[in-house]
Protein backbone atom coordinates (compact mmCIF):
# COMPACT_ATOMS: atom_id res chain seq x y z
CA UNK A 1 0.00 0.00 0.00
CA UNK A 2 1.31 3.45 -0.99
CA UNK A 3 0.28 6.20 1.44
CA UNK A 4 0.94 9.81 0.42
CA UNK A 5 0.08 12.77 2.63
CA UNK A 6 -0.32 16.11 0.87
CA UNK A 7 0.05 19.38 2.76
CA UNK A 8 -0.54 23.07 2.09
CA UNK A 9 0.96 24.99 5.02
CA UNK A 10 2.01 28.51 6.00
CA UNK A 11 -0.04 29.72 3.07
CA UNK A 12 -3.68 30.66 2.50
CA UNK A 13 -5.99 27.67 2.40
CA UNK A 14 -3.99 25.49 4.78
CA UNK A 15 -5.10 21.90 4.14
CA UNK A 16 -4.24 18.22 4.05
CA UNK A 17 -5.10 15.37 1.72
CA UNK A 18 -4.44 11.64 1.67
CA UNK A 19 -3.85 9.61 -1.49
CA UNK A 20 -3.65 5.83 -1.13
CA UNK A 21 -2.61 3.69 -4.09
CA UNK A 22 -3.31 6.61 -6.42
CA UNK A 23 -6.80 7.32 -5.09
CA UNK A 24 -7.83 10.43 -3.12
CA UNK A 25 -9.43 9.08 0.06
CA UNK A 26 -9.59 12.15 2.31
CA UNK A 27 -9.07 15.91 2.01
CA UNK A 28 -10.02 18.82 4.23
CA UNK A 29 -9.11 22.47 4.76
CA UNK A 30 -7.90 23.41 8.23
CA UNK A 31 -10.50 26.20 8.42
CA UNK A 32 -13.32 23.65 8.63
CA UNK A 33 -11.84 22.26 11.84
CA UNK A 34 -10.39 25.30 13.62
CA UNK A 35 -13.13 27.64 12.31
CA UNK A 36 -10.65 30.35 11.16
CA UNK A 37 -11.60 31.29 7.59
CA UNK A 38 -8.80 30.90 5.02
CA UNK A 39 -6.47 29.77 7.81
CA UNK A 40 -2.84 30.02 6.72
CA UNK A 41 -0.93 28.23 9.49
CA UNK A 42 0.07 24.59 9.76
CA UNK A 43 -2.78 22.09 9.07
CA UNK A 44 -2.33 19.95 12.18
CA UNK A 45 -6.04 19.24 12.64
CA UNK A 46 -6.56 18.49 8.95
CA UNK A 47 -3.66 16.04 8.88
CA UNK A 48 -4.99 14.30 11.96
CA UNK A 49 -8.52 14.11 10.54
CA UNK A 50 -7.35 12.69 7.19
CA UNK A 51 -5.37 9.97 8.95
CA UNK A 52 -8.30 9.22 11.25
CA UNK A 53 -10.69 8.88 8.30
CA UNK A 54 -8.31 6.38 6.68
CA UNK A 55 -7.63 4.50 9.93
CA UNK A 56 -3.91 5.26 9.72
CA UNK A 57 -1.16 6.76 11.86
CA UNK A 58 1.54 9.21 10.89
CA UNK A 59 4.07 6.38 10.93
CA UNK A 60 2.12 4.68 8.12
CA UNK A 61 2.82 7.53 5.70
CA UNK A 62 5.36 6.67 2.98
CA UNK A 63 5.63 10.06 1.30
CA UNK A 64 4.73 13.64 2.22
CA UNK A 65 4.18 16.19 -0.57
CA UNK A 66 4.05 19.97 -0.26
CA UNK A 67 2.70 22.27 -2.98
CA UNK A 68 5.65 24.62 -2.79
CA UNK A 69 9.24 24.44 -4.03
CA UNK A 70 11.51 27.29 -2.98
CA UNK A 71 14.17 26.12 -5.46
CA UNK A 72 11.86 26.64 -8.45
CA UNK A 73 12.35 29.59 -10.79
CA UNK A 74 15.55 30.74 -9.09
CA UNK A 75 16.77 32.43 -12.25
CA UNK A 76 13.69 34.63 -12.47
CA UNK A 77 13.87 35.44 -8.76
CA UNK A 78 17.50 36.48 -9.08
CA UNK A 79 16.73 38.54 -12.17
CA UNK A 80 13.95 40.34 -10.31
CA UNK A 81 16.09 40.89 -7.21
CA UNK A 82 18.92 42.38 -9.23
CA UNK A 83 16.52 44.73 -11.00
CA UNK A 84 14.87 45.62 -7.66
CA UNK A 85 17.66 45.54 -5.02
CA UNK A 86 15.42 47.14 -2.40
CA UNK A 87 13.26 44.00 -2.47
CA UNK A 88 16.12 41.54 -1.98
CA UNK A 89 15.95 41.58 1.83
CA UNK A 90 12.18 41.21 1.77
CA UNK A 91 12.33 38.18 -0.52
CA UNK A 92 14.86 36.62 1.85
CA UNK A 93 12.49 37.19 4.77
CA UNK A 94 9.64 35.51 2.91
CA UNK A 95 11.82 32.45 2.33
CA UNK A 96 12.94 32.46 5.97
CA UNK A 97 9.36 32.44 7.26
CA UNK A 98 8.65 29.27 5.31
CA UNK A 99 11.94 27.47 5.93
CA UNK A 100 10.33 25.42 8.71
CA UNK A 101 8.75 23.31 5.99
CA UNK A 102 12.21 22.19 4.85
CA UNK A 103 12.30 19.75 7.79
CA UNK A 104 8.83 18.28 7.91
CA UNK A 105 9.76 15.30 10.04
CA UNK A 106 10.71 17.52 12.95
CA UNK A 107 7.66 19.73 12.41
CA UNK A 108 5.23 16.80 12.31
CA UNK A 109 6.91 15.07 15.23
CA UNK A 110 6.36 18.19 17.33
CA UNK A 111 2.78 18.72 16.19
CA UNK A 112 1.75 15.12 16.88
CA UNK A 113 4.07 14.44 19.81
CA UNK A 114 5.73 11.41 18.24
CA UNK A 115 9.31 10.22 18.07
CA UNK A 116 10.86 11.48 14.80
CA UNK A 117 12.52 8.09 14.37
CA UNK A 118 9.05 6.59 13.87
CA UNK A 119 8.51 8.72 10.77
CA UNK A 120 9.87 7.00 7.66
CA UNK A 121 8.38 9.15 4.93
CA UNK A 122 10.24 10.82 2.09
CA UNK A 123 9.53 14.54 1.57
CA UNK A 124 8.72 16.00 -1.86
CA UNK A 125 8.45 19.70 -2.71
CA UNK A 126 6.28 20.23 -5.79
CA UNK A 127 6.22 23.56 -7.60
CA UNK A 128 3.05 25.51 -6.75
CA UNK A 129 1.42 25.62 -10.19
CA UNK A 130 2.53 22.09 -11.04
CA UNK A 131 0.62 20.93 -7.95
CA UNK A 132 -2.41 22.96 -9.06
CA UNK A 133 -2.35 21.37 -12.52
CA UNK A 134 -1.88 17.89 -11.07
CA UNK A 135 -4.90 18.43 -8.79
CA UNK A 136 -7.10 18.65 -11.89
CA UNK A 137 -5.36 16.34 -14.37
CA UNK A 138 -4.87 13.31 -12.15
CA UNK A 139 -8.53 13.26 -11.10
CA UNK A 140 -9.74 13.35 -14.72
CA UNK A 141 -10.24 10.21 -16.80
CA UNK A 142 -8.22 11.67 -19.68
CA UNK A 143 -4.86 10.45 -20.95
CA UNK A 144 -4.14 13.80 -22.58
CA UNK A 145 -5.23 17.39 -21.93
CA UNK A 146 -4.03 20.96 -21.91
CA UNK A 147 -3.15 22.16 -18.40
CA UNK A 148 -4.00 25.62 -17.07
CA UNK A 149 -3.15 27.10 -13.67
CA UNK A 150 -3.75 30.75 -12.80
CA UNK A 151 -3.71 32.65 -9.51
CA UNK A 152 -2.11 35.58 -7.68
CA UNK A 153 1.34 33.99 -7.47
CA UNK A 154 3.13 30.92 -6.21
CA UNK A 155 6.83 30.07 -6.44
CA UNK A 156 7.26 33.33 -8.38
CA UNK A 157 4.83 32.24 -11.11
CA UNK A 158 1.32 33.56 -11.76
CA UNK A 159 0.25 31.32 -14.66
CA UNK A 160 1.46 27.96 -15.94
CA UNK A 161 0.54 26.45 -19.30
CA UNK A 162 1.29 22.76 -19.77
CA UNK A 163 0.73 19.59 -21.77
CA UNK A 164 -0.62 16.72 -19.68
CA UNK A 165 -0.09 13.29 -21.20
CA UNK A 166 0.02 9.86 -19.61
CA UNK A 167 1.62 10.24 -16.20
CA UNK A 168 3.56 13.41 -16.99
CA UNK A 169 2.91 17.15 -17.03
CA UNK A 170 5.20 19.02 -19.44
CA UNK A 171 5.43 22.75 -18.76
CA UNK A 172 5.10 24.80 -21.95
CA UNK A 173 5.16 28.33 -20.53
CA UNK A 174 5.19 30.29 -17.30
CA UNK A 175 4.07 33.87 -16.65
CA UNK A 176 6.19 35.29 -13.85
CA UNK A 177 5.71 37.83 -11.08
CA UNK A 178 4.64 40.64 -11.06
CA UNK A 179 2.36 40.09 -14.07
CA UNK A 180 -0.71 38.56 -12.47
CA UNK A 181 -4.39 38.64 -13.33
CA UNK A 182 -5.01 37.52 -9.76
CA UNK A 183 -3.18 40.57 -8.38
CA UNK A 184 -5.16 42.78 -10.74
CA UNK A 185 -8.41 41.42 -9.35
CA UNK A 186 -7.26 41.85 -5.76
CA UNK A 187 -6.11 45.42 -6.43
CA UNK A 188 -9.49 46.62 -7.70
CA UNK A 189 -11.35 44.64 -5.00
CA UNK A 190 -9.36 46.45 -2.32
CA UNK A 191 -9.94 49.85 -3.88
CA UNK A 192 -13.72 49.41 -3.97
CA UNK A 193 -13.85 48.29 -0.34
CA UNK A 194 -13.55 44.51 -0.61
CA UNK A 195 -10.26 44.26 1.21
CA UNK A 196 -10.54 40.83 2.83
CA UNK A 197 -8.79 37.78 1.43
CA UNK A 198 -11.31 35.84 -0.65
CA UNK A 199 -13.58 38.80 -1.48
CA UNK A 200 -12.99 38.42 -5.21
CA UNK A 201 -16.10 36.26 -5.62
CA UNK A 202 -18.26 39.04 -4.23
CA UNK A 203 -16.95 41.50 -6.80
CA UNK A 204 -17.58 38.98 -9.58
CA UNK A 205 -21.24 39.07 -8.50
CA UNK A 206 -21.24 42.87 -8.36
CA UNK A 207 -19.84 43.32 -11.87
CA UNK A 208 -23.11 42.87 -13.83
CA UNK A 209 -24.60 45.87 -12.02
CA UNK A 210 -22.03 48.21 -13.58
CA UNK A 211 -21.32 49.71 -16.97
CA UNK A 212 -18.20 49.97 -19.13
CA UNK A 213 -17.48 53.52 -17.98
CA UNK A 214 -13.76 52.98 -17.40
CA UNK A 215 -13.00 50.93 -20.50
CA UNK A 216 -9.95 52.94 -21.53
CA UNK A 217 -8.36 52.86 -18.08
CA UNK A 218 -8.69 49.09 -17.82
CA UNK A 219 -7.27 48.63 -21.30
CA UNK A 220 -4.14 50.41 -20.06
CA UNK A 221 -3.87 48.33 -16.87
CA UNK A 222 -3.34 45.05 -18.72
CA UNK A 223 -1.30 44.56 -21.90
CA UNK A 224 -1.85 41.37 -23.87
CA UNK A 225 1.41 40.06 -25.31
CA UNK A 226 2.45 37.20 -27.56
CA UNK A 227 3.44 35.17 -24.50
CA UNK A 228 0.82 36.20 -21.97
CA UNK A 229 -0.17 39.31 -20.04
CA UNK A 230 1.71 42.22 -18.50
CA UNK A 231 0.46 44.60 -15.83
CA UNK A 232 1.07 48.33 -16.12
CA UNK A 233 3.10 49.13 -12.97
CA UNK A 234 1.65 52.62 -12.79
CA UNK A 235 -1.55 51.22 -11.25
CA UNK A 236 0.07 48.95 -8.63
CA UNK A 237 2.19 49.08 -5.53
CA UNK A 238 5.61 47.59 -6.29
CA UNK A 239 5.66 43.83 -5.91
CA UNK A 240 7.72 42.50 -3.05
CA UNK A 241 6.13 44.19 -0.04
CA UNK A 242 5.17 40.88 1.62
CA UNK A 243 3.95 39.78 -1.82
CA UNK A 244 0.86 41.82 -1.03
CA UNK A 245 -0.18 39.83 2.02
CA UNK A 246 1.00 38.50 5.38
CA UNK A 247 -0.13 36.00 8.00
CA UNK A 248 -1.13 37.43 11.37
CA UNK A 249 -0.78 35.79 14.79
CA UNK A 250 -4.21 34.13 14.41
CA UNK A 251 -3.17 32.46 11.18
CA UNK A 252 -5.38 34.77 9.13
CA UNK A 253 -4.37 36.47 5.88
CA UNK A 254 -3.94 40.24 6.02
CA UNK A 255 -3.90 41.93 2.63
CA UNK A 256 -1.61 44.88 2.06
CA UNK A 257 -2.45 47.71 -0.27
CA UNK A 258 -2.11 46.76 -3.93
CA UNK A 259 -3.31 49.96 -5.66
CA UNK A 260 -1.02 52.92 -6.33
CA UNK A 261 -1.55 56.61 -5.62
CA UNK A 262 -2.21 57.01 -9.33
CA UNK A 263 -5.40 54.92 -8.98
CA UNK A 264 -6.61 57.36 -6.34
CA UNK A 265 -5.80 60.28 -8.64
CA UNK A 266 -7.88 58.71 -11.39
CA UNK A 267 -10.91 57.48 -9.46
CA UNK A 268 -10.92 59.39 -6.18
CA UNK A 269 -10.80 58.04 -2.65
CA UNK A 270 -11.15 54.29 -2.14
CA UNK A 271 -14.50 53.14 -0.79
CA UNK A 272 -14.73 52.35 2.90
CA UNK A 273 -15.84 48.76 3.52
CA UNK A 274 -19.47 48.13 4.50
CA UNK A 275 -20.70 51.44 3.09
CA UNK A 276 -23.12 51.94 0.21
CA UNK A 277 -21.71 50.95 -3.17
CA UNK A 278 -21.81 53.92 -5.57
CA UNK A 279 -22.15 53.70 -9.35
CA UNK A 280 -18.40 54.37 -9.65
CA UNK A 281 -17.52 51.16 -7.84
CA UNK A 282 -20.11 49.12 -9.69
CA UNK A 283 -18.55 50.38 -12.92
CA UNK A 284 -15.06 49.54 -11.67
CA UNK A 285 -16.22 46.01 -10.86
CA UNK A 286 -17.67 45.73 -14.37
CA UNK A 287 -14.45 46.95 -15.97
CA UNK A 288 -12.37 44.60 -13.83
CA UNK A 289 -14.38 41.52 -14.76
CA UNK A 290 -14.36 42.49 -18.44
CA UNK A 291 -10.59 42.96 -18.66
CA UNK A 292 -9.97 39.87 -16.51
CA UNK A 293 -12.03 37.78 -18.93
CA UNK A 294 -10.14 39.30 -21.86
CA UNK A 295 -6.81 38.29 -20.31
CA UNK A 296 -8.17 34.89 -19.27
CA UNK A 297 -9.31 34.03 -22.79
CA UNK A 298 -6.04 35.35 -24.22
CA UNK A 299 -4.04 32.98 -22.02
CA UNK A 300 -6.35 30.07 -22.85
CA UNK A 301 -5.96 30.71 -26.57
CA UNK A 302 -2.18 30.85 -26.20
CA UNK A 303 -2.38 27.50 -24.39
CA UNK A 304 -4.44 25.98 -27.17
CA UNK A 305 -1.87 27.05 -29.77
CA UNK A 306 0.81 25.31 -27.71
CA UNK A 307 -1.35 22.28 -26.89
CA UNK A 308 -4.02 21.89 -29.60
CA UNK A 309 -6.41 19.72 -27.62
CA UNK A 310 -10.14 20.22 -26.95
CA UNK A 311 -9.79 19.04 -23.34
CA UNK A 312 -8.43 21.26 -20.59
CA UNK A 313 -7.73 20.67 -16.91
CA UNK A 314 -7.86 23.78 -14.72
CA UNK A 315 -6.93 24.92 -11.20
CA UNK A 316 -5.63 27.95 -9.30
CA UNK A 317 -7.60 30.60 -7.45
CA UNK A 318 -8.50 32.56 -10.60
CA UNK A 319 -10.19 29.46 -11.99
CA UNK A 320 -12.88 29.97 -9.35
CA UNK A 321 -14.07 32.80 -11.62
CA UNK A 322 -17.06 30.80 -12.81
CA UNK A 323 -18.29 33.62 -15.09
CA UNK A 324 -15.13 33.36 -17.18
CA UNK A 325 -15.36 29.56 -17.19
CA UNK A 326 -18.89 29.74 -18.56
CA UNK A 327 -17.77 31.92 -21.48
CA UNK A 328 -14.68 29.97 -22.52
CA UNK A 329 -16.63 27.56 -24.72
CA UNK A 330 -17.68 30.51 -26.89
CA UNK A 331 -14.34 32.34 -26.89
CA UNK A 332 -11.74 29.54 -27.07
CA UNK A 333 -11.44 26.21 -28.93
CA UNK A 334 -11.68 24.19 -25.71
CA UNK A 335 -14.78 22.01 -25.47
CA UNK A 336 -14.34 19.98 -22.27
CA UNK A 337 -13.13 21.11 -18.87
CA UNK A 338 -12.07 19.23 -15.76
CA UNK A 339 -11.77 21.75 -12.93
CA UNK A 340 -10.48 20.78 -9.50
CA UNK A 341 -13.31 21.53 -7.01
CA UNK A 342 -10.74 22.93 -4.56
CA UNK A 343 -9.25 25.11 -7.28
CA UNK A 344 -7.77 27.58 -4.77
CA UNK A 345 -4.68 27.01 -2.69
CA UNK A 346 -6.41 24.49 -0.42
CA UNK A 347 -6.24 22.18 -3.44
CA UNK A 348 -2.42 22.26 -3.42
CA UNK A 349 -2.29 19.50 -0.82
CA UNK A 350 -4.22 17.08 -3.01
CA UNK A 351 -2.39 18.15 -6.17
CA UNK A 352 1.04 17.68 -4.62
CA UNK A 353 0.10 14.22 -3.35
CA UNK A 354 -1.34 13.20 -6.72
CA UNK A 355 1.76 14.46 -8.53
CA UNK A 356 4.01 12.34 -6.33
CA UNK A 357 1.74 9.33 -6.75
CA UNK A 358 1.47 9.42 -10.53
CA UNK A 359 4.34 11.49 -11.96
CA UNK A 360 7.15 10.62 -9.52
CA UNK A 361 6.39 7.17 -8.10
CA UNK A 362 4.23 5.96 -11.00
CA UNK A 363 2.50 2.64 -11.40
CA UNK A 364 -0.69 3.77 -9.67
CA UNK A 365 -4.10 3.44 -11.24
CA UNK A 366 -5.85 6.74 -12.02
CA UNK A 367 -9.24 7.25 -10.38
CA UNK A 368 -11.69 9.80 -11.79
CA UNK A 369 -13.01 12.24 -9.20
CA UNK A 370 -16.75 12.20 -9.90
CA UNK A 371 -17.74 13.99 -6.71
CA UNK A 372 -16.10 16.19 -4.07
CA UNK A 373 -17.16 14.33 -0.93
CA UNK A 374 -13.73 13.73 0.64
CA UNK A 375 -14.38 15.22 4.08
CA UNK A 376 -15.53 13.62 7.34
CA UNK A 377 -18.94 12.09 8.00
CA UNK A 378 -20.74 11.37 11.26
CA UNK A 379 -22.76 8.42 12.45
CA UNK A 380 -26.44 8.44 13.36
CA UNK A 381 -25.43 7.86 16.97
CA UNK A 382 -23.07 10.88 16.98
CA UNK A 383 -25.76 13.11 15.48
CA UNK A 384 -28.43 11.98 17.95
CA UNK A 385 -26.04 12.60 20.84
CA UNK A 386 -25.48 16.21 19.72
CA UNK A 387 -29.19 16.88 19.21
CA UNK A 388 -30.01 15.62 22.68
CA UNK A 389 -27.09 17.45 24.28
CA UNK A 390 -28.36 20.72 22.78
CA UNK A 391 -31.98 20.05 23.66
CA UNK A 392 -33.26 19.99 20.09
CA UNK A 393 -36.45 18.05 19.41
CA UNK A 394 -36.30 15.73 16.42
CA UNK A 395 -38.23 13.12 14.49
CA UNK A 396 -36.31 10.24 12.94
CA UNK A 397 -37.28 9.17 9.41
CA UNK A 398 -36.61 6.39 6.97
CA UNK A 399 -35.12 7.46 3.65
CA UNK A 400 -38.37 7.87 1.69
CA UNK A 401 -40.22 9.78 4.38
CA UNK A 402 -37.13 11.95 4.98
CA UNK A 403 -37.14 12.97 1.33
CA UNK A 404 -40.89 13.56 1.26
CA UNK A 405 -40.81 15.68 4.42
CA UNK A 406 -37.84 17.77 3.25
CA UNK A 407 -39.28 18.36 -0.22
CA UNK A 408 -42.55 19.49 1.36
CA UNK A 409 -40.73 21.94 3.63
CA UNK A 410 -38.84 23.49 0.70
CA UNK A 411 -41.94 23.64 -1.50
CA UNK A 412 -43.77 25.57 1.26
CA UNK A 413 -41.06 28.25 1.21
CA UNK A 414 -39.26 27.13 4.34
CA UNK A 415 -35.48 27.38 4.64
CA UNK A 416 -33.85 24.00 5.27
CA UNK A 417 -30.41 23.20 6.65
CA UNK A 418 -29.30 19.98 4.97
CA UNK A 419 -26.44 18.02 6.61
CA UNK A 420 -25.68 14.62 5.11
CA UNK A 421 -22.82 12.22 4.47
CA UNK A 422 -19.22 13.29 3.88
CA UNK A 423 -18.38 16.99 3.78
CA UNK A 424 -17.46 18.59 0.47
CA UNK A 425 -13.84 19.30 -0.51
CA UNK A 426 -13.41 22.83 -1.79
CA UNK A 427 -15.23 26.13 -1.23
CA UNK A 428 -18.65 25.13 -2.55
CA UNK A 429 -21.47 23.42 -0.69
CA UNK A 430 -22.60 20.70 -3.08
CA UNK A 431 -25.54 19.10 -1.33
CA UNK A 432 -24.04 17.65 1.86
CA UNK A 433 -23.44 20.84 3.90
CA UNK A 434 -26.05 23.06 2.24
CA UNK A 435 -28.90 25.40 3.02
CA UNK A 436 -31.73 24.61 0.61
CA UNK A 437 -34.67 26.76 -0.49
CA UNK A 438 -37.29 27.24 -3.20
CA UNK A 439 -35.71 28.83 -6.31
CA UNK A 440 -38.98 30.24 -7.65
CA UNK A 441 -40.15 32.51 -4.84
CA UNK A 442 -39.69 36.23 -5.42
CA UNK A 443 -38.77 37.04 -1.82
CA UNK A 444 -36.51 34.05 -1.16
CA UNK A 445 -33.21 35.94 -1.61
CA UNK A 446 -34.33 38.57 0.88
CA UNK A 447 -35.54 35.91 3.31
CA UNK A 448 -32.20 34.08 3.21
CA UNK A 449 -30.20 37.26 3.69
CA UNK A 450 -32.39 38.62 6.48
CA UNK A 451 -32.65 35.38 8.42
CA UNK A 452 -29.30 33.66 7.90
CA UNK A 453 -26.74 34.71 5.34
CA UNK A 454 -26.60 38.51 5.85
CA UNK A 455 -24.99 38.96 2.43
CA UNK A 456 -25.02 41.95 0.11
CA UNK A 457 -28.31 41.94 -1.84
CA UNK A 458 -26.55 41.88 -5.23
CA UNK A 459 -24.88 38.53 -4.59
CA UNK A 460 -26.63 35.65 -6.36
CA UNK A 461 -27.62 32.28 -4.95
CA UNK A 462 -26.83 29.11 -6.85
CA UNK A 463 -29.13 26.54 -8.46
CA UNK A 464 -28.56 22.79 -8.32
CA UNK A 465 -30.10 21.25 -11.42
CA UNK A 466 -30.74 17.65 -12.40
CA UNK A 467 -28.15 17.17 -15.14
CA UNK A 468 -30.50 15.62 -17.70
CA UNK A 469 -32.65 18.77 -17.53
CA UNK A 470 -29.73 21.23 -17.86
CA UNK A 471 -30.03 21.88 -21.60
CA UNK A 472 -33.74 22.64 -21.23
CA UNK A 473 -33.06 25.39 -18.67
CA UNK A 474 -29.56 26.74 -19.43
CA UNK A 475 -27.97 27.83 -22.69
CA UNK A 476 -24.93 25.57 -22.31
CA UNK A 477 -24.82 21.79 -21.96
CA UNK A 478 -21.35 21.24 -20.49
CA UNK A 479 -21.86 19.87 -16.96
CA UNK A 480 -20.77 21.83 -13.89
CA UNK A 481 -20.63 19.29 -11.05
CA UNK A 482 -18.60 21.55 -8.76
CA UNK A 483 -20.52 24.80 -9.29
CA UNK A 484 -17.70 26.36 -11.35
CA UNK A 485 -19.52 27.58 -14.48
CA UNK A 486 -22.00 30.41 -14.99
CA UNK A 487 -24.46 30.07 -17.88
CA UNK A 488 -27.39 32.06 -19.20
CA UNK A 489 -30.81 30.86 -18.08
CA UNK A 490 -33.23 30.40 -20.96
CA UNK A 491 -35.89 33.16 -21.17
CA UNK A 492 -38.83 30.85 -20.48
CA UNK A 493 -37.31 29.77 -17.14
CA UNK A 494 -36.16 33.10 -15.73
CA UNK A 495 -39.33 34.01 -13.85
CA UNK A 496 -39.73 30.44 -12.62
CA UNK A 497 -36.21 30.67 -11.12
CA UNK A 498 -36.32 34.24 -9.86
CA UNK A 499 -34.39 33.48 -6.64
CA UNK A 500 -31.38 32.07 -8.54
CA UNK A 501 -31.56 34.19 -11.69
CA UNK A 502 -28.91 36.92 -11.44
CA UNK A 503 -29.37 40.46 -12.77
CA UNK A 504 -27.74 39.43 -16.07
CA UNK A 505 -30.01 36.37 -16.39
CA UNK A 506 -27.32 33.89 -15.44
CA UNK A 507 -26.90 31.21 -12.81
CA UNK A 508 -23.78 29.64 -11.25
CA UNK A 509 -25.12 26.14 -11.48
CA UNK A 510 -24.28 22.81 -9.95
CA UNK A 511 -25.27 19.94 -12.21
CA UNK A 512 -26.12 16.70 -10.45
CA UNK A 513 -26.38 13.07 -11.50
CA UNK A 514 -27.81 10.25 -9.41
CA UNK A 515 -24.40 8.58 -9.28
CA UNK A 516 -22.75 11.67 -7.76
CA UNK A 517 -25.16 12.08 -4.83
CA UNK A 518 -28.19 9.74 -4.81
CA UNK A 519 -29.89 11.26 -1.74
CA UNK A 520 -29.62 14.87 -2.91
CA UNK A 521 -30.64 13.90 -6.44
CA UNK A 522 -33.74 12.10 -5.20
CA UNK A 523 -34.64 15.10 -3.03
CA UNK A 524 -34.62 17.38 -6.08
CA UNK A 525 -36.76 14.85 -7.95
CA UNK A 526 -39.26 14.89 -5.06
CA UNK A 527 -39.26 18.70 -5.15
CA UNK A 528 -39.82 18.61 -8.92
CA UNK A 529 -42.81 16.31 -8.38
CA UNK A 530 -44.37 18.92 -6.10
CA UNK A 531 -43.49 22.08 -8.06
CA UNK A 532 -42.53 21.11 -11.62
CA UNK A 533 -39.08 22.66 -11.04
CA UNK A 534 -36.06 20.28 -11.30
CA UNK A 535 -33.87 22.76 -9.40
CA UNK A 536 -33.25 23.64 -5.76
CA UNK A 537 -31.58 26.80 -4.48
CA UNK A 538 -28.37 25.69 -2.80
CA UNK A 539 -26.15 27.90 -0.62
CA UNK A 540 -23.46 27.01 1.88
CA UNK A 541 -24.47 25.92 5.37
CA UNK A 542 -22.92 28.77 7.40
CA UNK A 543 -23.46 32.25 8.74
CA UNK A 544 -20.38 34.42 8.11
CA UNK A 545 -18.07 31.55 9.10
CA UNK A 546 -16.47 28.54 7.43
CA UNK A 547 -19.01 26.00 6.17
CA UNK A 548 -20.18 23.73 8.98
CA UNK A 549 -18.31 20.46 9.33
CA UNK A 550 -19.61 18.70 12.44
CA UNK A 551 -23.23 18.10 13.54
CA UNK A 552 -22.78 20.45 16.53
CA UNK A 553 -21.93 23.35 14.19
CA UNK A 554 -25.00 22.66 12.04
CA UNK A 555 -27.22 22.55 15.12
CA UNK A 556 -25.72 25.78 16.48
CA UNK A 557 -26.36 27.54 13.16
CA UNK A 558 -29.95 26.25 13.15
CA UNK A 559 -30.53 27.47 16.69
CA UNK A 560 -29.04 30.96 16.40
CA UNK A 561 -30.56 31.87 13.03
CA UNK A 562 -34.10 31.94 11.71
CA UNK A 563 -33.68 28.75 9.72
CA UNK A 564 -37.02 26.92 9.65
CA UNK A 565 -35.94 23.30 9.48
CA UNK A 566 -32.81 21.24 10.07
CA UNK A 567 -32.40 17.88 8.36
CA UNK A 568 -29.29 16.29 9.85
CA UNK A 569 -28.77 12.66 8.91
CA UNK A 570 -32.14 10.90 9.31
CA UNK A 571 -33.41 13.46 11.82
CA UNK A 572 -35.79 16.34 11.04
CA UNK A 573 -35.91 19.26 13.46
CA UNK A 574 -38.41 22.10 13.22
CA UNK A 575 -38.75 25.31 15.15
CA UNK A 576 -41.92 26.11 16.99
CA UNK A 577 -43.89 29.23 16.06
CA UNK A 578 -42.28 31.11 18.97
CA UNK A 579 -38.77 30.17 17.76
CA UNK A 580 -39.26 31.05 14.10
Amino acid sequence: MSVILGINALHAGSSAALVIDGKPVAAIAEERLNRVKYYAGFPTLAIGKCLEMAGLKLGDVDNVAIGRDSSANLGKKLQYALANPSKLLNLARIKSRRSGLDDLKSQLAREFDVDPSQLKFEQHNIEHHLAHTASAYFVSDWDEAAGFSLDGSGDFVTCMLSHCQGSQISIKHRVHVPHSLGSLYTMVCEFIGYDKYGDEGKVMGLAPLGQDTYHDHFEKMVVLTENGVELNPRYFQPFGDNQGMSINEKGQIDLHRHYSDYVCELFGDPRDPYTDIPARDQDLAFGLQRVFEKGYMHLLNILHRKVPCERIVMAGGCVLNSVANGKMFDETPFRQTCIQPAAGDDGLSLGAALYVSHAILGGQQRVEMRDAYLGPEYSEQEIRHELEAKGVAYVQHERESLLNETAQEISKGNVVGWFQGRMEWGPRALGNRSILAHPGLTDMKDVLNARIKHREPFRPFAPTVIQERQSEIFEHTHPSPFMLHVYKIRPEWREKLVAVNHVDNTGRLQTLTHEENPLYYDLIKKFEGLTGIPIILNTSFNENEPIVCQPAEAIDCFQRTKMDTLVVGPFVCKKSASEG
